[in-house]
């Protein structure tokens, strides 16, 4: 399995019944798992989602589309905040109600959730809006 981002959009990965797929987006790396999460593909889907972690370029892990998501899976969280701590980058993870049932509710989970895509970024953006309020007085002070 060998699948490099070209450009702003990569071809689809198959891990034996899960299928990744990345987007680079103007906020954040998109990598989007549909199909199946278990213990026999949990190890090769965590190898191939720690290539999208780049300094500086948030990751949003889109599960929307998981199917079958076994207790085995929750190594890939540990896998990516692992990896997103070493590189200094924020990361989400989009869930459904098939992932919601081992991680629990959004405000009790133990990594940063949401319910889509569109919410995480939208998130991201405001991170970074937030962040251009605090330093803008600093800049002004300096200058």
């Amino acid at each position: 399995m060998t699948t490099a981002i070209t450009g702003r959009v990569s071809s689809t990965a198959e891990c034996n019944g899960a299928q990744i797929r990345a987007h680079c987006r103007h906020l954040a790396t998109v990598v989007t798992i549909s199909g199946e999460i278990d213990a026999v593909n949990v190890d090769q889907i965590g190898e191939h989602i720690r290539r999208f972690v780049l300094s500086d370029n948030p990751v949003v892990l889109d599960l929307s589309a998981v199917t079958h998501f076994s207790s085995a899976g929750m190594a890939l969280f540990c896998v990516l905040d692992e990896e997103c701590r070493g590189a200094g980058v924020e990361w989400m993870i989009v869930t459904n109600p098939v992932v919601g049932m081992l991680l629990g509710e959004s405000a009790e989970a133990p990594y940063p959730v949401t319910g889509s895509v569109h919410e995480a970024l939208r998130y991201l953006a405001d991170g970074i809006n937030w962040r251009r309020q605090l330093v803008l007085p600093l800049v002004k002070k300096s200058a």
